[in-house]
């Protein structure tokens, strides 16, 4: 939480090297943007905080437009205080819009790295591009983060993150591939479920350095999924049979470190467990990007398994929550955007994963929620939103799908395009193809499908939107893997779908 800048300092004395976790930014607007960084001399210190003493700190912050620093536009402190990890989160204002700035904390006598970032254009601006990335699912003990490594060395706008950030699953032998780890303490055995756990997990996470410097290469727009809390939730309901009550206790802890480790705006401060994760931010006339929560609002998973007319079909389900559902169909009738980007955490496009004359689906995607789909759809058309463009993680694989207006009908009407990025490391090496590469690709509007690690990289222009999915030959041994382009595609504006630049179907 930010201070004012005339605030008398906090007492204490900061530990040496305390800025191990990086710096970060993230939720850009015009004239704003949330800095992050968080005290921790010892970052995988076993209580979780991160070998500071019980003690606030004041942390000095200072912006320019030069990385020198020659040309500072404004400083101010902040409080890193013991209740929130020693993070802080101060949202500067008083920004010029489309401008790339540098950032700095001092906390002590210790200056952090160097971080940088972009404010969103004018809200009547007319940007010729934007440039950003897609990446989710980072299960750190699967492998090295070399698609981050490739991403920092880009020239992006912004880096959307869609969920996964960290894993709850106890690191053991039977699930650590990342290569040149040497031995982790018994606390990373454990399952994660107390405040504690998850702030080292957060921070045995960030202790990576391509992480690190793709935070502190962009601005990050991000929204969680399940994993920062617990595979497969729903709401209040865990798959584990917690009782109500004690997983939202979890929640609550785990909501809570989620925000003391990442940039977010002070207005996400989660309250016990409930925090307030979607959000709309606007880059001018250009794109308008609809940040939403698949988890914390939605329905139990229906137990039907997708059968026709059962549960899923339910027009009172949803894996929105009626507020956040009233909320983005008012955003979608009112834009005037170019580009209406819906950033979110699971598969949208229906996929029937029987190839033969049955049908069988995943409940946990937007098929076990088809009324709510519906809906979505049926605002889409009715209003007129132009070049609706949904981003997606979650799956481990690389996908690129076209959103019909009737998926049993091929020739139905195309009203939108899904990208779906594949994860950074969990899972693994991969592959180009695996045992569900035929059962996704018999569907007709799904025209991509990869099982390697990577990442997706959008250029986006009034015109078309340029998807280049990006993928590595290994991240299991070291983080030297090399990056190649296994499919690119444009979206024309006013025409949505995938006109394929380069490669067959995969």
């Amino acid at each position: 939480m930010g201070v004012p800048a005339h605030a008398a300092p906090v007492s204490g004395r900061v530990p040496s090297n305390p800025f191990g976790l990086g710096v970060a930014s993230g939720d850009p607007t015009p004239n704003s943007v949330v800095l992050w960084t968080r005290l921790a001399p010892e970052p995988l210190a076993e209580d979780g905080h991160g070998g500071m003493p019980p003690d606030d700190h004041t942390v000095e912050y200072e912006v320019a437009r030069d990385e020198r620093f020659r040309d500072v536009v404004t400083t101010g402190r902040a409080v890193a205080s013991a209740e929130l990890a020693h993070a802080v989160h101060p949202l500067v204002t008083g920004l010029e819009p489309g401008r790339e700035y540098f950032y700095r904390f001092r906390a002590g006598g210790e200056i952090s790295p160097t971080g940088r970032t972009r404010t969103a254009p004018a809200r009547d601006a007319a940007p010729d591009s934007l440039a950003f990335a897609l990446a989710s699912c980072q299960a750190w003990y699967h492998g090295h983060y070399t698609a981050y490594r490739d991403m920092a060395e880009r020239d992006l706008d912004l880096v959307l993150f869609l969920g996964d950030y960290i894993y709850e699953y106890g690191i053991t032998g039977a699930n650590l591939r990342r290569g040149g780890t040497g031995n982790l303490s018994a606390a990373h055995a454990a399952s994660v479920v107390t405040l504690e756990q998850y702030r080292l997990r957060y921070a045995l996470t960030k202790s990576d350095p391509h992480l690190q410097a793709a935070h502190a290469h962009a601005p990050w727009l991000m929204t969680p999924d399940d994993h920062e809390v617990e595979n497969n939730y729903a709401d209040d309901v865990s798959p584990l049979g917690t009782r109500s009550e004690d997983f939202l206790r979890r929640r609550a802890v785990a909501y809570r470190a989620l925000y003391e480790n990442l940039p977010l705006s002070p207005e996400a401060l989660p309250e016990g467990p409930d925090m307030r994760l979607y959000r709309r931010l606007r880059f001018g006339g250009l794109a308008e990007f609809n940040v939403l929560d698949t988890r914390q609002h939605r329905d139990d998973v229906p137990a039907d398994g997708g059968t026709p007319g059962g549960d899923h079909t339910d027009p009172e389900r949803s894996i929105l929550g009626e507020r956040q559902e009233r909320w983005l169909y008012e955003g979608l009738r009112d834009s005037r955007a170019t580009w209406n980007v819906l950033a979110q955490q699971v598969v949208m496009a229906s996929v029937d994963r029987d190839p033969g004359e049955g049908t069988e689906y995943s409940m946990d995607i937007w098929d076990g929620f088809t009324a709510n789909r519906e809906r979505l759809f049926d605002t889409l058309v009715s209003h007129e939103v132009a070049n609706p463009l949904v981003l997606t993680g979650d799956i481990h694989r690389h996908a690129a799908a076209e959103l019909k207006a009737d998926f049993d009908d091929p020739d139905s009407a195309t009203i939108g395009t899904e990208l779906v990025t594949t994860s950074v490391s969990s899972g693994g090496d991969g592959s180009d193809r695996d045992r569900l590469a035929d059962l996704w690709l018999a569907n007709p509007h799904v025209k991509l499908y990869n099982a390697r690690r990577g990442y997706v990289g959008v250029t986006m222009t009034p015109s078309e939107v340029t998807s280049e999915f990006r993928v590595l030959d290994q991240i299991e041994a070291d983080d030297t893997g090399t990056v190649s382009v296994a499919a690119r595609f444009v979206t024309e504006s006013g025409r949505p779908g995938l006109n394929r630049e380069s490669g067959g179907r995969q």
